[in-house]
């Protein structure tokens, strides 16, 4: 295989080049144009023509202008391949680098970066670029492995109890009487809802194909949102309220999606609100969105905890979480779903007692 020059010797011949052609055009010049005007001012001068001082001047005219075209050009030619040389060592270390961190990152070394080259903004821009992506790709691979592994403890407890139980039966340790088909349904049961909820969050993520928007009224959301939830809400005997201001603008989204959203903020503020407890879910407008508040004042978020509630499988009480059959993923649907509309979900709680508050802010439909 044939080797090709690298950016440091093609920056030489171009610099080359550009010496040749200056050199080129220099001597053409000289030899051509000089010799003729030079003449001119010695006749001006009243030098005769072919005469002794007329062959003196022109020879010492010839002279100098070839040491002084010899002179710069070499000068030239120095400065050049010391400016061609730094700038070129400069270059080649940091592709050099950029190159080597590409192959830790090819090779799952994610913690890999470069340094900016302060060679311009270019050069700058594509160090942190590739860092950016890195930074990006050590999240997507820690994020997957955190994933795998909860996937794989959320799935192995109800098939372990699965697994018990039909040991059980097949031992004659248990009968196979109402109780016990009754665990092994809710087990089912478990493991159905986790799937879909798994599939749910990987459609909720691809959803910016899926999304149909169309021209919504939120009051229209939220009112479809309260009459789904609100069975649930008066068996466990939680006041469910809703506060509309006056004048909301309608926005561009999908009314199913934002269902959804709404649905899984309710959910989550249904199982985390004890009974006697209240839920209120409110809209306002301000200037150029709307802000959609779902409102408890349940067990509340630790501080330490309201960074991470919207990832995948991070449950502020994991115990208690799974008692509830809850996985981890609504929030993070919810999250994904609303960023899918351009819009933004933030939580906030004053601290464990003092209840939670989740907003939504989407953009308003302009026509």
């Amino acid at each position: 295989m044939i080797r090709r020059p690298g950016i440091g010797m093609r920056l030489l011949l171009a610099q080359t080049l550009v010496l040749l052609a200056g050199a080129a055009t220099t001597w053409i010049v000289a030899v051509v144009v000089g010799p003729p005007l030079f003449r001119e001012h010695l006749h001006r001068a009243g030098v005769g023509a072919m005469s002794s001082e007329q062959m003196h001047a022109e020879e010492a005219y010839t002279y100098a202008t070839a040491i002084s075209i010899a002179v710069a050009l070499g000068v030239s030619a120095l400065a050049a391949l010391v400016v061609t040389w730094y700038f070129s060592r400069r270059v080649q270390r940091s592709v050099a680098e950029v190159s080597l961190a590409a192959g830790a990152v090819a090779d799952g070394r994610y913690d890999y970066r470069v340094s900016p080259p302060h060679l311009g903004d270019d050069f700058d821009a594509l160090a942190r670029a590739f860092n950016q992506m890195a930074g990006r790709l050590e999240a997507v691979e820690t994020t997957r492995r955190r994933m795998f592994g909860d996937l794989a403890h959320e799935i192995r407890t109800p098939v372990s109890v699965l697994e018990a139980y039909f040991e059980a039966v097949e031992d004659g340790v248990k009968v196979l009487d109402r109780e016990t088909i009754t665990m092994l349904r809710d087990q089912a049961r478990r493991l159905v809802r986790f799937s879909e909820d798994v599939a749910a969050l990987a459609q909720a993520e691809e959803s910016h194909a899926a999304i149909a928007p169309t021209s919504v009224a939120p009051e229209d959301l939220i009112d479809a949102a309260v009459s789904a939830a609100a069975d649930r809400f008066a068996t466990k005997g939680v006041t469910l309220t809703s506060h509309i201001g006056s004048g909301i603008p309608a926005v561009w989204a999908d009314p199913h999606r934002l269902g959804q959203v709404l649905a899984n903020l309710l959910d989550n503020a249904l199982r985390h609100t004890a009974s006697g407890g209240r839920v209120e879910i409110a809209a306002t407008a301000q200037r150029d969105e709307i802000t959609i508040s779902v409102s408890d004042d349940g067990e509340g978020i630790v501080a330490e905890h309201l960074p991470h509630v919207f990832e995948r499988f991070y449950r502020v009480d994991a115990a208690r979480d799974r008692e509830h059959g809850g996985a981890g993923i609504g929030l993070a649907i919810a999250k994904a779903l609303v960023e899918a509309h351009h819009g933004n979900i933030t939580a906030s709680s004053g601290g464990p007692g003092t209840g939670a508050s989740f907003t939504i802010t989407l953009p308003v439909h302009r026509a």
